[in-house]
C-alpha cells in the first residue's frame, strides 16, 4: 500500500553548507502525489520541485533537486533515504530556505520524526520499479551496479587512506526495518583535511564536530567516537538510498556500489531508464509488497545512543 503521515512533522536546524537556520515541515499528501519538495521563501517562481532522479543538477558533495525555473533544495539524501526507509510515497517538503537541515547528520531525526506524527495506510497499492537487466556505471574505480532481485538489497564496498576508515563492506536487503534498525543512524564523515579545505572554498559552513564524524589518520576527532566500527560504509549505504529513492518509486533490484558516491548513483538511475527492457513499473502488493523498505517499522526499530 501507499503511505503518507498522519500529521505534519517538523524539523529546525541549519544547513550544512550554508550554515544558515532552516526550518522544514514534511506534510502529509494524497495517494499517488509523490514526494516534493516546496520552497516557501520563494514567491516570484514556479516553488515545486519534484523528488525525482530528473531533477537532481551537478552540486559539490551532496544531492541538489531543481525544477524549470531553477529553484533548487540541496542535501536532500538523508530526509528521502528516511522517507524511503518509513516506506513514505507520498508527501510535501516545505522549507524556508535552500538546503535541508542537516540535523544530527543522519537520517535517525527524521525517522523518529515520521514516526512520531504518524504513518498513514492509504487505500491504493504501492507501486514499484522492478529491475530485469543488469545496468552498470563507472567513474574510474568507482562502480554502480543494479541487477535483478526480488526485495531492494544494498552492497557497498569503500576504500579510504585513512587508517581509522579503510576498507569497509556491507550488504543488508532492506526488508522489515533494515534501515531504521542498521543504517538510519550513521553519520555523514569526512577527513578533517577535507573539512579545512572545504571551509576554504565557503563550503561545510554548518558543519561540526556533532553533525558529522571528522577522521584525521588514526584518530577519530568527533566527541563520543563512532557508533559503530563501520560507519562511514553505513552511511554510504544510507545516502544510496536516499540517492536510490528519487526513482519515483521503491526498487526491486540488487544495487551495488564500489567508492560510489551520489553522482553516480544518479547517473545509474538514469542508465536505467534509458536501457530498453531493463525495468518494468509494477503494483506491489501481498508478499511483494511486505518487502518495500520500512513497511510495519516502528519506534522499536529506532536505534538507541545514550
Amino acid at each position: 500500500m501507499q503511505h503518507t503521515l498522519k500529521t505534519t512533522a517538523i524539523f529546525t536546524g541549519q544547513g550544512l553548507h550554508s550554515g544558515a537556520a532552516v526550518s522544514m515541515h514534511v506534510h502529509p499528501a494524497p495517494v499517488d502525489h509523490g514526494i516534493w519538495f516546496r520552497r516557501s521563501d520563494v514567491a516570484d517562481a514556479d516553488a515545486m520541485i519534484p523528488a525525482r532522479w530528473d531533477a537532481v543538477v551537478p552540486s559539490k558533495l551532496c544531492t541538489l533537486v531543481a525544477n524549470a525555473a531553477g529553484v533548487s533544495v540541496s542535501t536532500i539524501e538523508h530526509v528521502m533515504a528516511a522517507l524511503a526507509g518509513c516506506a513514505i510515497t507520498n508527501a510535501v517538503i516545505e522549507l524556508d530556505g535552500p538546503e535541508v537541515p542537516i540535523l544530527d547528520g543522519s537520517a535517525a531525526p527524521f525517522v523518529a520524526g515520521f514516526l512520531a506524527a504518524g504513518i498513514l495506510e492509504q487505500n491504493a497499492p504501492a507501486t514499484a520499479i522492478r529491475v530485469l537487466r543488469t545496468v552498470e556505471v563507472r567513474d574510474g574505480a568507482a562502480v554502480a551496479r543494479l541487477e535483478p532481485s526480488d526485495m531492494l538489497e544494498i552492497d557497498f564496498r569503500i576504500d579510504f587512506t585513512e587508517a581509522a576508515i579503510g576498507k569497509q563492506a556491507k550488504a543488508l536487503n532492506m526488508a522489515n526495518g533494515a534501515f531504521v534498525r542498521e543504517l538510519s543512524d550513521s553519520r555523514t564523515f569526512c577527513r578533517n583535511a577535507d573539512v579545512i579545505a572545504m571551509r576554504e572554498r565557503g563550503l561545510a559552513l554548518g558543519g561540526t564536530m556533532e553533525n558529522a564524524v571528522v577522521f584525521e589518520g588514526e584518530k577519530v576527532l568527533s566527541p563520543g567516537g563512532l557508533r559503530y566500527s563501520d560507519e562511514p560504509v553505513r552511511h554510504k549505504m544510507l545516502d544510496a538510498l536516499g540517492d536510490l529513492a528519487l526513482a519515483g518509486a521503491p526498487i526491486l533490484g540488487r544495487y551495488t556500489g564500489e567508492r560510489a558516491g551520489h553522482a553516480l548513483t544518479n547517473r545509474l538511475l538514469r542508465a536505467l531508464f534509458a536501457t530498453p527492457g531493463a525495468w518494468v513499473e509494477e503494483n506491489c502488493e501481498g508478499r511483494t509488497g511486505g518487502k518495500l523498505p520500512g513497511v510495519g517499522v516502528h519506534t522499536g526499530d529506532l536505534p538507541f545512543h545514550g
